[in-house]
C-alpha cells in the first residue's frame, strides 16, 4: 500500500509555476509524492526543502543533494529555512490534513476505522494526545471544540456524554478510538454514524495538533518568504482551513480585509491564480477518495512586495 497518494498531483505542480533554479517548500513531505514531481522539474540548481514533523515520513526521503528534509512542523518555516542560509523562496506547496498512511495506522487513533491509542499526534514530541486533551477539558471547552472544529450540531451533547463517560471510567480516560466511538455514537443522526464520527475525530485532531494556528503561522510567513512572483499553492480538506486561506489570499490577512492606499488602490499583497478553488476531477475522485474533499487555491505574492 502507497503511504499516500497525492491530491490535485499535476494542477499542484502547474500552480507553483516551477523555474528549474527555483528553490521551493513542500510544508507537508508525508510519502513525498509532490516533492518528487517537484524534483522532477527543477533543473541541477533546484532546491527543495520538505517540512514534516511525522516520523514516519523519514522513510521516504529521495536520494537527492537538491532535497532537504527538516523535521519540524511547517510554523516555524522561516526560522529552519534561515538556518539552512534561505530567506525567500519561489514557492511553497502545503496539503493539509492527515495522509492516507496515519489514516491506515490504526495505532495512531486518527481513523474511526479500527480501534487504537485515543492519540492522534501528527509529532508524537508533542506533550499531550487527544485522551488526556479530553480529561483535562470542561463540559463548556468540549463543547466549543466540537462547534468549531468539528461543526457539529448540538455539540454540548457530545461534551455531555464524554464528561460522564470520563467520570464512569476514571483515572483510565476515554483511552482508545473504539471506547470514543461506544460513547458518541448513539448521538449520531440515523443513517450518518460514520459523518458525525468523523465530524468529532476532526474536532479533536486539530484541537490536538493546533492545526489551524500552525496554519495562520504559515500563512502570514508567506508574506516574508515568498519572493515577488513567487507561487502560495495550498490545498485544504474541510471549510475551516479553505476561509482561512481563501481570506489570506484575497488580503493578505486572516480577516479578508483589503487595506488600501491613500488614492483607494489594493494593497493586497496577492494576486489570485485561481479564482474558485480548484477541485479534483470525477476520475481521480474515483481513484483516491480523500480527493472529494479537496480544495486547492493558488496566489501569487505579487510586485508589491518588499
Amino acid at each position: 500500500m502507497n503511504y499516500h497518494v497525492p491530491v490535485l498531483f499535476d494542477a499542484a505542480l502547474d500552480g507553483l509555476d516551477l523555474q528549474p533554479a527555483g528553490t521551493y517548500v513542500d510544508c507537508t513531505f508525508g510519502g513525498g509524492g509532490h516533492s518528487r514531481g517537484i524534483l522532477d522539474r527543477l533543473g541541477p540548481e533546484g532546491r527543495l526543502f520538505g517540512f514534516d514533523c511525522d516520523p514516519d515520513a523519514v522513510p521516504n526521503v529521495p536520494e537527492d543533494d537538491r532535497f532537504t528534509l527538516i523535521q519540524e512542523n511547517f510554523r516555524f518555516a522561516t526560522n529552519f529555512l534561515r538556518i539552512q542560509g534561505v530567506q525567500q523562496v519561489d514557492g511553497i506547496l502545503a496539503d493539509l490534513g492527515v495522509s492516507s498512511h496515519q489514516f491506515d495506522a490504526a495505532e495512531r487513533g486518527f481513523s474511526i476505522r479500527g480501534d487504537g491509542a485515543l492519540d492522534m499526534r501528527m509529532d508524537p514530541r508533542l506533550p499531550e494526545g487527544a485522551d488526556g486533551l479530553i480529561q483535562r477539558m470542561s463540559e463548556q471547552e468540549l463543547t466549543t471544540l466540537f462547534r468549531q472544529y468539528g461543526e457539529l450540531n448540538q455539540a454540548h451533547r457530545a461534551a455531555r456524554a464524554l464528561r460522564k463517560a470520563i467520570e464512569q471510567d476514571g483515572a483510565e480516560g476515554i483511552g482508545s478510538t473504539g471506547r470514543l466511538q461506544t460513547v458518541l455514537s448513539p448521538l449520531a443522526p440515523p443513517n450518518k454514524r460514520n459523518q458525525y464520527l468523523a465530524q468529532a475525530f476532526q474536532a479533536l485532531r486539530i484541537a490536538v495538533n493546533d492545526e489551524l494556528g500552525a496554519l495562520s503561522d504559515l500563512l502570514k510567513a508567506s508574506l516574508r518568504l515568498l519572493k515577488p512572483g513567487g507561487r502560495l499553492v495550498v490545498i485544504s480538506y474541510h471549510s475551516l482551513e479553505d476561509r482561512m486561506v481563501k481570506r489570506f489570499m484575497r488580503a493578505g490577512n486572516l480577516e479578508g480585509e483589503i487595506a488600501k492606499d491613500f488614492h483607494g488602490r489594493s494593497l493586497a499583497p496577492f494576486d489570485k491564480v485561481t479564482g474558485k478553488a480548484l477541485v479534483a476531477d470525477a476520475e481521480e475522485m474515483e481513484r483516491n477518495p480523500r480527493s472529494r474533499s479537496a480544495r486547492m487555491r493558488v496566489a501569487a505574492r505579487n510586485t508589491q512586495a518588499a
